[in-house]
């Protein structure tokens, strides 16, 4: 018996524009080969395969995640790396963390539950997988990189047989402030 189709799929906050571009513009600079298949974001679910016959009850999950969360605030602010564990140069989430947290652990169940190869922490990536040299560089380059944005919704993305990454569905958050 054969597994049914699977579709690779991701959840997260998309970083808005005009920084989503200066974001890009480093990762295509440092030579980062996702530069133009990773859209600049922060994941509450990396990629997962779900059954494509499980995608309705996927979205309906995510929907209700996102009714019970309500907007933040999210402050981007300077560098910082997972070296030596994993070759990245990521931004720091400076506020914002928490919220990330609950939104993470929320769609993290049912449909979507599964283990996590290194433990949740949010954070947007600027640079992965390429020469020290080139880490180095996006490392210092961005380190004065600050943004502040509201969160209002998250989206699901599926990645396409060449790798790059397709906006989905779009969650909004709805839920009450402090609720």
């Amino acid at each position: 018996m054969s597994e049914a189709p699977a579709e690779v799929v991701g959840v997260a906050v998309a970083i808005p524009e005009p920084h989503a571009t200066v974001l890009s513009k480093w990762r295509r600079q440092v030579g980062d080969p996702a530069a133009d298949l990773v859209y600049p974001h922060v994941t509450l679910l990396p990629p997962t395969p779900v059954p494509v016959t499980r995608m309705d009850e996927v979205e309906q999950h995510l929907a209700e995640a996102a009714a019970h969360h309500s907007p933040f605030v999210m402050h981007l602010a300077g560098t910082g790396t997972f070296r030596p564990t994993s070759p990245v140069v990521f931004i720091h989430v400076a506020t914002g963390v928490s919220d990330c947290e609950l939104l993470e652990r929320a769609i993290r169940r049912g449909p979507l539950e599964r283990d996590l190869d290194f433990p949740y922490h949010p954070h947007v990536t600027v640079a992965q997988d390429i020469p020290d040299a080139a880490l180095d560089e996006a490392y210092e380059g961005l380190a004065g990189f600050v943004a502040r944005f509201p969160v209002e919704r998250f989206a699901l993305f599926s990645r396409a047989p060449g790798g790059s990454w397709t906006w989905r569905t779009e969650f909004e958050l709805a839920g009450s402030p402090g609720g």
